[in-house]
């Protein structure tokens, strides 16, 4: 995925989402199938994890939540499966530790990453895809291009929103907390400590920010802040001003 201008600061918000994988893991000796299966289906759940001694994180125990396993094929000693994960699961190590739990030796032969929060590999593009609606795009033609380049937005569709009154906007864009009697309407589910999306009622990305409560006390409350530590993206001035007389 790539990120461009100011949808650059969206992609930490990916970076922190659930992860999909298919991975091939290669057992260096032979295992029953059973066996291999019931290993496999151990993992499932929170586990902890020492990373790799070469990773890009300190190397301490952490836990770590494995969402799913679903083993696609078992071919002698390779083993094809698909895992979904939080972030910062290492699965080479998911490899390793699977092998030794069923007493042997065992790597991470082939990993293809599947899926990033709400994106999956069925919206992948090459580069001779991207190259020729370049190509189109500089002849005039740029319905290839609005293909492949999305909105900012479709980064946060796979978060709870929270819809915004037009008057209060530019003060959010200036860093005031959002308070109840901005929100217009919600998602419902919405826990305090959540990460949500602020939206304009045009559908767009005004920021992202931490509930300060859960969706209930946003309905029944005429006051309070409801969200705070908000991360703007969205240019200071693009809705006017309200003054607290208006």
């Amino acid at each position: 995925m790539i990120a461009l201008d100011k949808a650059t600061r969206v992609v930490d918000v990916l970076l922190r989402s659930g992860k999909e994988y298919v991975c091939i893991l290669y057992l260096h000796d032979e295992v029953p199938e059973d066996k291999i299966r019931e290993t496999l289906a151990s993992f499932v759940g929170v586990i902890e994890q020492l990373p790799p001694k070469k990773s890009a994180v300190k190397r301490q125990w952490r836990k770590r939540e494995i969402y799913y396993i679903d083993i696609l094929e078992i071919k002698g000693r390779q083993v094809l499966f698909r895992v979904g994960c939080q972030a910062g699961t290492y699965i080479r190590k998911l490899c390793t530790d699977a092998a030794a739990k069923m007493g042997i030796k065992g790597h991470m032969q082939e990993l293809v990453r599947t899926k990033v929060a709400h994106f999956t590999d069925e919206q992948w593009v090459n580069l001779h895809t991207l190259k020729d609606a370049y190509e189109t795009w500089k002849e005039g033609d740029d319905s290839q291009l609005r293909e492949i380049i999305l909105p900012m937005e479709e980064a946060v569709n796979h978060l709870p929103k929270i819809w915004l009154a037009d008057q209060a906007i530019d003060s959010v864009c200036h860093g005031a907390f959002l308070s109840v009697p901005g929100i217009v309407r919600l998602n419902s589910g919405i826990e305090a400590n959540d990460t949500v999306a602020l939206m304009s009622l045009k559908g767009e990305l005004v920021g992202i920010g931490k509930a300060k409560m859960n969706s209930q006390n946003m309905l029944r409350q005429e006051k309070g802040l409801a969200v705070g530590n908000t991360r703007i993206f969205m240019e200071r001035g693009t809705y006017p001003k309200y003054r607290k007389d208006e």
